[in-house]
């Protein structure tokens, strides 16, 4: 309860208060600020996934503008030589006013990847958008079949299922590529598991799926007892270095990073950016009202 009163009160504050825990984990309004830290993370061995922030948009005037920023953002990714793709989130397109013309604007974006020999990971939203998203990806897929991966989310009842119909996408001829991750959005427990162990258990279920079935997966979570299980079931299946990545947010338990590094397992570090920073942040309050007692200690307790 403590939580959802913080989370609610957070918007109305000053843009400069929010920014002071928005700081550690959002690399800035620029695409200059996401090449610095995109630059910096690379120095230390860390590949990078780079997000325009921006979802939920209100006409197709943002879906083109957004469109043309994804495409800049590819070349400013070539250009500067970083060792990084993209994601991006459907609702930022259109998904939501017109399927279609979010479809075709994606569609220029993969093709951009396309051509300079990159590659554009579909973000999983709210469960509204789970099987339009689905259906975007294999369009996408059908399209170029190496340039385009899926966000799953662990929680959801339905995930193990829809794996299970993906993996017809996982031949000789193309593979899937797969972020499994928990999932952060305030889902109704008839669709959603809530309970930490429960979500913890199948996210594993499902990524035991992945692995057994040779599927790349970049494994997303901050949660030391999934990391274990997770290389547990690494050595169980004997999965080369090659086909596997852990994947984690900027700013978000850096010194774990650091141990999985270390370890000499492939990292991949989320990096966002974009002058909508202020409504990510507070949607993520809304949609994760926990959040709120790790921002106020982020605000007074430095790290």
């Amino acid at each position: 309860m403590i939580n959802k009163i913080i989370a609610s009160m957070l918007p109305y504050f000053p843009k400069k208060f929010i920014w002071i825990f928005s700081k550690s984990y959002i690399s800035g309004e620029t695409i200059d600020d996401a090449m610095r830290v995109s630059e910096e993370l690379n120095s230390q061995r860390i590949m990078v996934t780079i997000d325009v922030l921006g979802e939920f948009i209100k006409n197709l005037d943002e879906a083109q503008r957004n469109r043309d920023e994804y495409i800049n953002l590819l070349e400013v990714i070539h250009r500067n030589g970083i060792d990084g793709n993209v994601s991006l989130k459907p609702t930022s397109f259109g998904l939501l006013i017109d399927s279609e013309i979010c479809y075709r604007n994606i569609y220029e974006v993969v093709a951009k990847a396309s051509s300079l020999n990159n590659f554009i990971r579909i973000d999983m939203e709210d469960s509204p958008c789970t099987d339009m998203e689905i259906d975007l990806f294999r369009r996408l897929k059908a399209a170029f079949p190496d340039n385009v991966g899926l966000v799953l989310q662990a929680y959801l009842h339905r995930t193990k299922k829809d794996i299970e119909n993906l993996l017809e996408l996982n031949n000789e001829k193309t593979s899937l590529n797969i972020r499994l991750c928990k999932g952060i959005y305030n889902e109704s427990p008839s669709i959603a598991f809530k309970k930490y162990e429960e979500i913890n258990d199948h996210y594993l279920e499902d990524l035991d799926i992945l692995l057994k079935n040779k599927v790349y997966v970049g494994i997303a979570t901050h949660d030391k007892p999934l990391i274990d299980g997770a290389c547990n079931l690494l050595r169980k299946y004997n999965v080369p270095h090659n086909m596997y990545e852990f994947q984690m947010l900027y700013g978000v338990t850096p010194k774990l990073r650091e141990s999985i590094v270390k370890a000499g397992h492939t990292m991949r570090v989320y990096v966002p950016f974009g002058k909508d920073w202020f409504g990510y942040s507070t949607r993520r309050l809304k949609e994760n009202p926990r959040m709120a007692s790790h921002i106020i200690k982020a605000i007074f307790i430095k790290g």
